[in-house]
């Protein structure tokens, strides 16, 4: 079955998000066959929502110095082969490969503007004063004023391994963060409040299946979850436990970070 734009718009609507602005995380191959690709997608997005945002991630930014701050999730020596291989960051730089085509060509629609974050920007549409927000040392603020105006996540054909809104709960839980360094045309900077680990994520799915609201087009299964409440199961599951939502990976950095604080 080839997934054509009204029967996505239809799948969208059936969501019934109203107004609401929404986050998006997605994976165009989830649906199976869709007529214009990736650009049907995005094109369907703000038709629906009247305020989107996604992340537009870029790792190839990053640099990693000789030494740092201890127990940062990262070992220094080991990533100076990278290093040689980092690109600068300009607002035109690509979204990473990892982040999926449709944030890029999202990226590049001409009504999206995208913020400056050197590894962490976003872009959005009619997202102006949620972007506005970000620093240097607040990568994730556009999630907290967004979850302020009553916004959702969407994820489509996608899980919650992806779902950059926890980190924003695990920020607000008191969870450690960490410092990356980003290659930009004024040189190396630093990027405080850098965040863990995601492998674990999907864990919470099942205590958030009671406010997610779910529709299916083509092989793609979308799940709107709305930010307050996700915000409010995250922060307290760490409370409850440190350690919820690590992952089990003996060699994840990060995660064995937080386990020693």
């Amino acid at each position: 079955m080839t997934i054509r734009l009204r029967e996505l718009l239809l799948g969208l609507r059936d969501l019934h998000l109203a107004d609401a602005p929404v986050i998006v995380h997605s994976s165009l191959k989830s649906f199976g066959q869709v007529e214009g690709g990736a650009g049907t997608v995005v094109n369907a997005l703000p038709a629906v929502f009247n305020t989107v945002i996604v992340p537009t991630f870029t790792y190839k930014s990053m640099i990693t110095p000789l030494i740092g701050p201890e127990n940062n999730g990262i070992t220094y020596d080991s990533r100076q082969d990278q290093n040689q291989m980092a690109e600068f960051f300009t607002p035109g730089t690509p979204a990473d490969p990892l982040m999926g085509i449709i944030p890029e060509t999202f990226r590049k629609h001409p009504r999206a503007k995208r913020s400056n974050h050197p590894i962490q920007s976003f872009a959005g549409i009619n997202a102006e004063k949620f972007l506005a927000t970000q620093t240097m040392a607040d990568s994730l603020s556009p999630l907290g004023l967004l979850e302020k105006a009553d916004g959702w996540v969407v994820l489509i054909g996608v899980n919650h391994t992806v779902n950059t809104s926890i980190h924003y709960a695990e920020k607000l839980a008191g969870r450690r963060q960490f410092v990356r360094w980003a290659l930009t045309l004024k040189g190396v900077v630093e990027c405080p409040g850098f965040p863990g680990c995601s492998a674990g994520f999907q864990t919470i799915g099942p205590d958030m299946e009671k406010f997610t609201r779910q529709v299916q087009i083509g092989g793609a299964l979308v799940q709107a979850v709305p930010l307050k409440m996700l915000f409010r199961v995250v922060v307290g599951r760490i409370k409850k436990d440190p350690l919820a939502l690590l992952c089990q990976q003996e060699d994840c950095e990060r995660c064995n970070a937080i386990r020693k604080v």
